[in-house]
């Protein structure tokens, strides 16, 4: 089988196309014939030895995949060969095959493409867990979203809005703030790519006050960090929550005084761990992803698909920050 590989540390451009055997699932494991991988800012971070795990050469990136069941291992139960399943895995999935934990699997729900399908875990399910277990969500907040034309962040716009919310999309672009509208985002504030000044800064600060109104957001989502963070938290509301969830822009250096000026919270949002942690609670989870997508309140935007050879590209072109939804990978 084809897949694409890590034989040393370095950007996408150093991943191989290599011809490897095909793994064999064992106890409670299952072969999934991948269909689609979706392609999300770890995947850049976990091939450069960045990421929170740092799995053994060679290895595929890819942590997020859609596929048809090809065999089950001793003791697999409530899954059959042919069914279409989804399942977040660390990574290994920019290949044809892949074996993953029966645990880690869903089936894929009635009339969802593998596209879509292939986008939700760790998008929604970071946003699902973020929004509810460390922001508190409840209907009638405002939620400001960093970087809210993303993958992540038009899964905060879907999501905060299903919960009732009031929602502030910051984005790059005025292209990027249309495609938050048309997720269902309130209101819309481009903030610069080039770096700021003090002044720059402050201006910034000003524009999410103004958007989010006199009492501030009550949750801020922060996908990229870096400069941007800083601001957001400026225009935070009283015992606001202020969620950590990724740093394509850096990390960021906030001031502490006004944590205490706001008596609000900084949480991090670690999905990956959460799964493992709480296996019910995440579950739990992606069954009310489900019935959202069901309900029609929730459609990932898979925005451009790339062949397995070309997978590298869509790393490179998720790091540089012009990715508008997912990006994903498919086999056929």
């Amino acid at each position: 089988m084809k897949a694409i590989r890590t034989h040393q540390t370095g950007g996408p451009e150093t991943l191989t196309l290599d011809e490897i055997d095909a793994p064999t699932p064992g106890k409670g494991e299952v072969l999934v014939a991948v269909k689609a991988c979706a392609i999300n800012y770890p995947d850049g971070l976990i091939i450069r030895d960045m990421y929170q795990f740092k799995p053994a050469r060679p290895f595929s990136p890819g942590g997020e995949i859609s596929g048809v069941v090809e065999a089950l291992g001793e003791g697999v139960e409530g899954f059959a060969v042919g069914d279409r399943v989804l399942a977040g895995i660390g990574n290994g999935g920019l290949a044809e095959k892949v074996v993953v934990p029966a645990g880690r699997m869903f089936k894929v729900p009635d009339g969802v493409p593998f596209e879509k399908a292939a986008s939700l875990l760790m998008t929604y399910g970071t946003t699902i867990h973020g929004l509810k277990d460390r922001g508190h969500i409840k209907p009638g907040d405002t939620v400001l979203i960093l970087g809210a034309a993303g993958g992540v962040g038009l899964s905060a716009v879907e999501l905060a809005k299903a919960f009732g919310a009031r929602v502030v999309a910051a984005v790059s672009s005025e292209a990027k703030g249309e495609v938050a509208r048309k997720a269902g985002a309130d209101e819309v504030v481009i903030y610069p790519r080039e770096a700021m000044d003090k002044d720059a800064s402050k201006a910034l600060a000003e524009a999410f006050k103004k958007a989010c109104g006199p009492e501030g957001a009550n949750i801020v989502y922060d996908i990229v960090g870096g400069q941007y963070s800083e601001p957001a938290l400026r225009s935070i509301a009283w015992e606001g929550r202020f969620l950590v969830v990724g740093f394509p822009a850096g990390i960021a250096k906030m001031p502490l005084n006004l944590t205490l000026l706001k008596s609000c919270d900084i949480c991090g949002v670690f999905w990956g761990a959460f799964t493992a942690r709480d296996p019910k609670g995440f579950h739990a989870q992606v069954n009310e992803l489900f019935d959202l997508m069901r309900e029609g309140k929730i459609d990932p935007l898979v925005s451009k698909t790339f062949p397995l050879a070309r997978a590298g590209d869509a790393i490179a072109k998720l790091e540089a920050r012009e990715a508008v939804g997912k990006l994903v990978v498919t086999m056929d």
